[in-house]
């Protein structure tokens, strides 16, 4: 079958490091680390396990950060490799293992990627896994496949960037008709972003940093569940603009100094600018998400939130080498991440993310097909990728895999 692979080499690692932002085509030349290759499908690593043939699966922030270089190396220990990319999945359940009960072939499905301890048939759970937090699991490089965090960043799963992957039956969870592929696909973003939104005390006012596809899940989240009276966005392109105040932002502005003018204007607070440098901000925002992650993305969220405030880390950081930790020492912050999902508290109730958000998603509360603006089959990985990078040029949010039979 053909997969979108991830093919380790420091020499080329090393390469996209040092020139990919002044080259842009070299993360998907031959001179970079993703590759579409002709591979066997993955194995059943046991009873427990199903067969699934991805309909559609999106490209996201995590995987062109491998691509591009531009990530952290934190995970590389932890990761098995080569890999087949994708982990944001809808698909059809073509074969089960003989112990597997909650799906059966035919079922059309979406993948909680996660790898924890019941997945790779570990005994007994370790803590995290017991409390429901699957993503926090320490025994990612134990059990019955190799090492990694989730399904696409793990050599024996495979990935949804292919025609095949095998999932453990907890993984999986059956999409109801009345769900388009469209919006099942983005059900493990949103999941993310309920998640992080649900991580941040109810606030006041709410600031979201970037309005990519995860920017724009969690205004939907924040607003969904009326976490925030008012709530602030910064979005770069006319495009996110738009989406941004269609899905509920009462305030969409631009990044860069005038948004930032315009959100102390909001909030009373005031700005000080010493010689050098970007401003000391006395007072700010009460919650803000960076849905970005960048060095400067942080350090002006950590600067717009407010004495005592919530700064929620939810977007892939990488090696944030300017943030000016300054800030949260003196107005003594809270700064949390936000990565995956688990239980949540809803209602003296604990439901688990995935759970929650496909019964949002059903309610049909919001509509997110919008969100996936391109398409493309595995042939064209190049143009994919590049669409899913170029976000302003393109106009894209969400860029997803069309598979079908030539795939196999």
């Amino acid at each position: 079958m053909l997969a979108v692979q991830y093919v380790k080499s420091i020499p080329n690692w090393l390469l996209l490091k040092s020139l990919g932002r002044l080259w842009s085509g070299l993360a998907t030349s031959p001179l970079g680390l993703v590759r579409l290759r002709e591979v066997p499908e993955p194995r059943l690593p046991g009873p427990r396990w199903c067969r699934v043939r991805p309909i559609l699966s999106g490209i996201c922030g995590s995987d062109l950060g491998s691509i591009t270089a531009a990530g952290s190396v934190y995970f590389g220990p932890v990761t098995s490799f080569p890999f087949t990319f994708g982990h944001e999945v809808v698909g059809r359940v073509v074969e089960v293992g003989p112990e597997v009960r909650h799906v059966r072939p035919g079922d059309r499905v979406v993948l909680e990627p996660a790898l924890g301890c019941e997945v790779r048939q570990i005994e007994p759970l370790c803590p995290a896994c017991r409390d429901g937090a699957h993503g926090n699991c320490v025994n990612i490089v134990r059990g019955v496949i190799g090492p990694g965090v989730q399904t696409g960043f793990c050599r024996d799963t495979g990935g949804g960037w292919s025609s095949s992957l095998v999932a453990h039956e907890v993984q999986l969870h059956r999409v109801p008709d009345t769900l388009s592929d469209e919006e099942a696909v983005l059900l493990e973003p949103f999941a993310c972003a309920l998640h992080a939104v649900l991580r941040a005390p109810r606030h006041r006012i709410g600031l979201v940093v970037g309005c990519g596809t995860m920017g724009l899940l969690t205004i939907t989240a924040a607003k969904i569940l009326d976490r925030c009276e008012q709530l602030i966005a910064l979005a770069k392109h006319p495009h996110q603009q738009e989406q941004a105040a269609r899905l509920g932002a009462d305030f969409v502005l631009p990044p860069g100094r005038n948004g930032r003018d315009r959100v102390c204007e909001l909030v009373g607070a005031t700005q000080h600018y010493a010689e050098i440098g970007p401003p000391t901000i006395l007072g700010g925002v009460d919650v803000v998400f960076d849905c970005v992650g960048s060095d400067r993305s942080l350090d002006e969220s950590l600067r717009l939130t407010r004495a005592r405030g919530t700064t929620v880390v939810v977007g892939m950081p990488g090696l944030p080498w300017g943030v000016d930790w300054t800030t949260i020492w003196f107005k003594e912050l809270n700064v949390c991440g936000a990565y995956a999902y688990g239980l949540e508290d809803m209602s003296g109730k604990r439901i688990s993310t995935f759970d929650l958000a496909l019964d949002l998603l059903v309610s049909r509360r919001v509509d997110l097909k919008p969100l996936v603006t391109h398409r493309f089959p595995l042939t064209q990985y190049r143009q994919a990728i590049r669409t899913a990078l170029l976000t302003g040029r393109f106009r894209s949010i969400k860029t997803v895999f069309t598979i079908d039979a030539a795939a196999s």
